[in-house]
Order: structure tokens, then C-alpha cells, then sequence
């Protein structure tokens, strides 16, 4: 496995409002899953900042995971995975010895020391590893045996708990469930979940098609078939209740990403991953996914591949990323406005101060918010 420690080069970039990243960590974290907050920290009145750093890595990054405001992992393609432990100043980063070819689509990260990678891709491209030392090593624990197979995103509850799921397989609905950290995985059998539509399955665009919450819940965006859907359980998957969604549906449409706040605030964000006609691409709930509306538009243009919630928020803060940009809601995603216009796949954050979105070309920005 290779490593290397990276110091972080402060780069400016035309049409962005950028900041030179500034020395010095940034203050204490919060808690990585935006569902587990419970209380507000306030509104949000002024525009994030944003401030391009620079890990030292040229591949595309697709994946995010905030521990705090100090320790971040980001994973993408040709086996790279990224570290920061100071809020973005300094970088290790490595490889998967011997995956070096993989792309890691998603990244769940517990501490500076642990982390799981998911590749994703046909057959036995859709691998999963963990490390317990920071990425010195990696162990394989979970290697796709379905030609047919195919993995698109994964979350967790807690250290122990989690699901990863996938593009369907013989017509199966595809999930997995480990319950020792991702040491080792279980297929949850198929007549424990709905049958799938043909065609179905997850974009593994920015590994958050599936997203876990509080009191034992989880929410799985599908597309690529007739009609998109939303798959939810609220007892750790022993059952799932399955629900269309009034986005645009078929080959290559759908949601690439859902979410949901504590209080029951919920959006699908997505659009054609293959063409230029984007149809529906955005839905909201404010009953924890039993009804949808279709409100408003973003205003980047193109599918989105990743969003989040900002936690600890009210109004209720929303951003999305894609290839045409970067945007951010003050109003639970009924109104949006445009942060960038540059190519991002993943944006996620640690707390109501600080996030981060990653893109191609090692393209990262720590996202400053300012009560």
C-alpha cells in the first residue's frame, strides 16, 4: 500500500469564491451523521465560504466522510483513498495495494484510525475493505461473486451496524448487513425486501442512495427502472415498506441521493445521468418519506450526484453538488442558489461549521459556514 504526507497548497481559481486556506486546524468536531442532532445551532444568514485545498492526488474523488471538523477520508478512483486529521491542511493519502485499478464510490469513515472503502462496479470490481490503522493496511472483507452484481452506496448506525447496497441481481433486490464494523458482510435475503423492478438498482454516484438515521432507521433512493422509488425500514432492516417517488424514472434517471433531518425533513435529489433533458430531479418530504412533493429547481445545471443536509440548522439547510456546480438551500430545498459552477461529485458534513465536497482532478473544498 502506498502513502505519502502531503502539505496542503493553497490554489485560487477564476469565477469562485475561494479563500486561501488558512493555517491552523479548525475548532473541535461534531457528530458525522447529521440525522443523530436533535438540537438547532441557528440560522445560517451569510454565504458559505469556500476554500479550495489542495491534497496532492490527480484522480476523480467521489466519496466523503467527515469524523469532525478535524478529520476527514475521501476515497475515488484508481484505488485512492485521502486523510486529514487538521482540517484539510495537511493529507495522507494511499492506495489499496494490488486495487490500485478500483474505484472507491464510497468511503465510511469512524475515527482518524478506521474507515471501510466500497468499490464499486461489475462483479468483482464491488469489493469492500476496512483498516484499523489509518490505511497502513487494509483488510478484504467482502468480494462480489454475482457477474451481474454491482455496488452503488453504504452507511452505518454506529461502529458496528451497517448496510451497503446494490444494483439488483436476478431480479433480487441486492443488501447487504454487517454488525461487527464491516469485518464481515451477509446478504439480507431477498424476500425480506421488496421485489425489484427490472432494471432497478442505486447511482453509485457519491455512496448516498442509502443514508442511515436515528431510532434504528434507513432510506434507499433506486432508480433506472419505470418508476423511482424509496425503500425505508425503522427497525435496522428486519422490514422495509417500499414507496414511489415523483421523479423522472428509466434507464439512467432517478435519485442519486436522499436524505433526511430528525424531524422528518427529507429530500431525493437526482436527474438524467445520461442525457441533457434532466425531467424531475428533485423531491421533498416533511413526513419522513411517506409523501413527496415536487418543489421548485435547483439551479445548477445537470443531474446532481450528491447531497446533505447541513446539521443542527433552522431554516433547514440543504446543498447539492454535481457536474455543473455547487448549490445551497435556505429553505429545506424549495428555493436554491448557486455556490460554484465547477464539477463536484460529494458533499458532506461533519457539523453546522464546516464541510466538504470533493470532485474530479483531487478537486476538494472545506465549505466554511458562518452563523
Amino acid at each position: 500500500m502506498a502513502q505519502n504526507h502531503l502539505k496542503l497548497e493553497p490554489l485560487r481559481r477564476g469565477g469562485l469564491a475561494l479563500l486561501v486556506a488558512a493555517a491552523g486546524a479548525c475548532g473541535p468536531g461534531g457528530d458525522a451523521n447529521p440525522d443523530e442532532h436533535d438540537q438547532v445551532a441557528g440560522s445560517l444568514d451569510r454565504e458559505p465560504s469556500l476554500e479550495l485545498l489542495a491534497p496532492g492526488v490527480p484522480a476523480l474523488l467521489q466519496a466523503v466522510s467527515p469524523v469532525s471538523d478535524s478529520v476527514v477520508w475521501i476515497s475515488g478512483h484508481e484505488g485512492i483513498w485521502i486523510r486529514s486529521e487538521d482540517g484539510g491542511i495537511t493529507w495522507v493519502a494511499g492506495t489499496v495495494e494490488g486495487h490500485e485499478a478500483l474505484q472507491f464510490r464510497d468511503v465510511h469513515a469512524f475515527d482518524a484510525r478506521s474507515a471501510v472503502l466500497m468499490s464499486a462496479g461489475p462483479g468483482s470490481a464491488s469489493r469492500i475493505f476496512r483498516t484499523e490503522d489509518g490505511g497502513r493496511s487494509w483488510t478484504e472483507t467482502f468480494v462480489m461473486r454475482e457477474p451481474e452484481g454491482f455496488l452503488d452506496c453504504m452507511d452505518f448506525w454506529d461502529d458496528q451496524r451497517g448496510l451497503v447496497f446494490g444494483d439488483a441481481v436476478e431480479g433480487a433486490a441486492y443488501l447487504l448487513f454487517t454488525e461487527d464494523g464491516g469485518r464481515t458482510w451477509s446478504r439480507v435475503p431477498p424476500d425480506r425486501l421488496p421485489p425489484a423492478l427490472e432494471g432497478e438498482g442505486g447511482f453509485a454516484a457519491s455512496g448516498t442512495c442509502l443514508r442511515t438515521g436515528s431510532r434504528q432507521r434507513a432510506w434507499i433512493s433506486t432508480g433506472n427502472a419505470a418508476t423511482p422509488r424509496l425503500l425505508s425500514t425503522e427497525d435496522a432492516g428486519e422490514t422495509w415498506t417500499v414507496r414511489d417517488l415523483p421523479l423522472s424514472g428509466g434507464t439512467a434517471r432517478g435519485p442519486t441521493s436522499v436524505g433526511f433531518r430528525p424531524d422528518g425533513l427529507g429530500f431525493v435529489l437526482g436527474g438524467n445521468i445520461g442525457g441533457e433533458d434532466q425531467g424531475r430531479r428533485i423531491a421533498l418530504s416533511a413526513d419522513a418519506g411517506i409523501t413527496w412533493s415536487t418543489v421548485g429547481d435547483l439551479a445548477l445545471s445537470g443531474p446532481v450526484y450528491g447531497a446533505a443536509w447541513v446539521p443542527s440548522t433552522d431554516p433547514a439547510t440543504l446543498f447539492a453538488v454535481g457536474p455543473g456546480g455547487m448549490d445551497w438551500s435556505r429553505d429545506g430545498g424549495m428555493s436554491w442558489q448557486s455556490l460554484d459552477t465547477l464539477s463536484y461529485w460529494a458533499v458532506e458534513f461533519g457539523s453546522s461549521r464546516v464541510g466538504w465536497a470533493a470532485g474530479p482532478g483531487g478537486r476538494v473544498v472545506r465549505i466554511r459556514l458562518r452563523p
